[in-house]
């Protein structure tokens, strides 16, 4: 399947967010990609950077971005495409909102939201609320993942996604800097994972949005020119450079991990246990 990873550019008008929105899913769309993803807070501008102050979700136009996200999921289901956009979920009034990832399916229908779980210290001074768990949903026999900026940095995350049988983390973020870079690499790569990451075209600059094969190697990238775009990805279990990475490595590593190929290997010796002698 085809995997498209977009970086469009997030402005503080959510109705302009959601016209780019709408028609990089059309383009996406007319190259054949079955899924199209796109960074945090691509609909309702990501909190430091467009929304400014915290207290400005008490006047943000929600019912304005409710009917983006409606007319988003009547532009999958019109050009029979999935997409994952970031936008802020909206709590009760006492409460700062998600930062979330809407998954929408080729129906139109919501298919699920990822609310982002581990917030920086700036996220937690009333920006954002934090999520509570994982989620996973399947495409044409692929199952994806998904994770939030600060989140690559948390390797825990990719572990916990390859116990699930995830195939594919889909990683949104308000920019993709070096060291977030190096470490999606080694999640891919130590996890078996294809990692789908999307950024704003106003950050490209500092790392392209693309895609990061289970090798660990990138396999499509953007521009980094600042101009919106985005990058497609083929995805095939059967191509033969990842035949090590999906056939022999990934499943070492499950039983490795388990520690039951190891058990009957274990002896009882004097010269294992004696760690003070040569």
């Amino acid at each position: 399947m085809k995997l498209a990873t977009a970086q469009t550019i997030v402005s503080q008008e959510v109705s302009v967010n959601g016209a780019a929105i709408r028609g990089m899913i059309k383009s996406a769309a007319d190259q054949g990609a079955r899924l199209i993803s796109f960074c945090e807070g691509a609909l309702s501008g990501y909190g430091k950077a467009q929304i400014r102050r915290p207290d400005r979700w008490r006047t943000f136009d929600w019912d304005r971005q409710e009917a983006e996200l409606r007319s988003i999921a009547d532009t999958c289901r019109q050009f029979r495409i999935f997409a994952v956009v970031g936008a802020a979920h909206r709590l009760s009034a006492a409460y700062p909102p998600h930062n979330s990832l809407y998954v929408f399916a080729d129906d139109g229908n919501l298919l699920t939201r990822y609310d982002k779980r581990y917030l920086s210290s700036t996220e937690l001074g009333g920006w954002y609320t934090p999520g509570t768990e994982p989620i996973t949903f399947e495409i044409d026999g692929y199952r994806f993942g998904s994770a939030v900026c600060i989140e690559s940095q948390f390797s825990e995350v990719f572990a916990e996604y390859e116990r699930f049988g995830v195939d594919v983390v889909l990683f949104s973020s308000y920019g993709i800097p070096a060291h977030f870079r190096i470490a999606l690499q080694a999640h891919a790569v130590l996890n078996c994972l294809w990692i789908g990451a999307a950024t704003p075209a106003q950050t490209a600059d500092e790392g392209a949005a693309g895609t990061i094969g289970p090798d660990g190697r990138w396999i499509s990238l953007c521009s980094a020119s600042l101009e919106p775009g985005f990058a497609i990805a083929t995805l095939d279990r059967d191509d033969p450079a990842y035949e090590i990475p999906l056939r022999k490595a990934r499943p070492w590593r499950a039983k490795a991990r388990q520690g039951d190929i190891y058990r009957d290997k274990f002896v009882d010796d004097p010269r294992s246990r004696d760690r003070s002698g040569y």
